[in-house]
């Protein structure tokens, strides 16, 4: 299969949306809609297609190396694209002390999709990109090939989140679904690229809503800088609310768990914990504040699925 041909895979786009009666929302004269992107494919779910396949057609079947930790979404779709499509991957993980240790269920799914693993210590991992600490990994990921007995050409680099101008790219489309759907947008965000392209894929009167799930407060930067990349400049109306991370990535709170259990038995449909949980928890929230005027279409976009 050639990696170029992603409509093979059969991607469900545009994605369904799906109206939810809630009376939280109602009662306050709202409309809730589920913009359904973790149904576009069982493998690659939500902004992970979006994210990844103007990357994949760049690589044009080149080994694609990308980084995550250990419990990453980004680094599960990159393997499962490479055994689907037929390229090699390679993930870098953060956190050495895990190199000893057996592989916890997303690790293993990923080994088991033919990704291979690469583990470094912490500091290592915060300065990635700066080009010599890349070159140094990339040198790592290639012993650690060679030392399998498999040769490997020179990778694709994706980012961590799969977050670059390309991606950004990607993401656009999904902002162009929505046009004349929705007044506000909300997406739970991690490096900030789905959120960067989807509110420059929005039409007039529309605005995108960020909902961070990690701590740190330097989300907005980020965005700013993937548009430049992607765009020259900004682009749309879009604002972030910081407070709805739950702890910082990969952490819950039992307040949180409790409103997606509830959440999932309203309405017959299994939440994501570490980012869907986090979003829609935080328009909850936002509704019972009044920060959305009655007659306002507020559509959520389901970027993943449950472990």
């Amino acid at each position: 299969m050639n990696a170029f041909d992603l409509s093979r895979l059969r991607p469900r786009l545009p994605s369904p949306l799906e109206p939810v009666e809630d009376e939280r929302f109602t009662r306050r004269g709202l409309r809730l809609l589920l913009k359904r992107d973790d149904l576009i494919h069982p493998d690659l779910p939500g902004n992970k297609w979006r994210k990844l396949a103007l990357n994949l057609r760049e690589a044009d079947g080149r080994p694609v190396l990308t980084f995550g930790g250990a419990y990453s979404n980004h680094l599960r779709a990159t393997a499962a694209a490479g055994r689907l499509l037929g390229f090699g991957t390679i993930g870098v993980v953060r956190g050495d002390e895990l190199a000893g240790r057996p592989l916890n269920p997303s690790l293993a799914r990923c080994a088991a999709d033919g990704m291979r693993l690469v583990f470094v210590d912490r500091s290592t991992y915060r300065a990635k990109t700066d080009p010599t600490v890349l070159a140094r990994i990339l040198g790592l990921a290639a012993e650690a090939t060679h030392a399998a007995g498999a040769a490997m050409d020179a990778p694709y680099v994706v980012p961590e989140g799969g977050s670059n101008a390309l991606a950004v790219e990607g993401c656009v489309e999904l902002g162009r679904e929505l046009r004349g759907a929705a007044d506000v947008v909300a997406v739970p965000c991690g490096t900030g690229g789905t959120l960067a392209g989807l509110a420059a894929g929005l039409g007039p009167g529309q605005r995108a809503l960020g909902v961070p799930v990690l701590r740190g407060g330097f989300l907005g930067d980020e965005i700013r800088a993937l548009q430049r990349a992607a765009f020259g400049g900004p682009r749309g109306d879009w604002s972030l609310d910081e407070r709805f991370h739950g702890g910082g990535y990969a952490r819950t709170t039992p307040a949180l768990d409790a409103f997606a259990h509830d959440f999932e038995a309203r309405h017959g449909l299994a939440i994501e914990r570490l980012y869907v949980a986090k979003m829609l928890y935080g328009l909850v929230v936002l509704a019972e504040e009044g920060a959305f005027a009655p007659g306002t279409t507020v559509a959520a976009v389901v970027t993943g699925t449950p472990s």
